[in-house]
């Protein structure tokens, strides 16, 4: 079975977000941290791995990530509090 992830990115504590969905995360966060991707987080410097979610199915994982980037800000930074309350980037931890 392959997994799927979401994951949100910061630039700091309470800074910008970003909400993406992938089928291999260390890779993904790679290119975030390298600025190998253009766009949104390239242009606000997104390079911190706040928080993940991992999947067995691509469409659970989607859908998870629609549903969170309809959320409010608030609702956002609790949901990375409730698992990284000191907003430390958690890239090494899924090396």
């Amino acid at each position: 079975m392959k997994d799927y992830y979401i994951y949100i990115l910061s630039n700091h504590y309470h800074g910008t977000l970003y909400i993406g969905v992938t089928s291999n995360l260390p890779k993904r966060i790679y290119e975030h941290k390298n600025k190998c991707l253009s766009g949104f987080s390239e242009k606000y410097n997104l390079d911190k791995l706040m928080h993940y979610e991992s999947f067995n199915d691509i469409q659970d994982a989607i859908a998870r990530e629609k549903q969170l980037k309809k959320w409010k800000r608030d609702w956002k930074i609790n949901l990375i509090n409730e698992m990284n309350s000191e907003w430390a980037d958690l890239y090494d931890s899924i090396l």
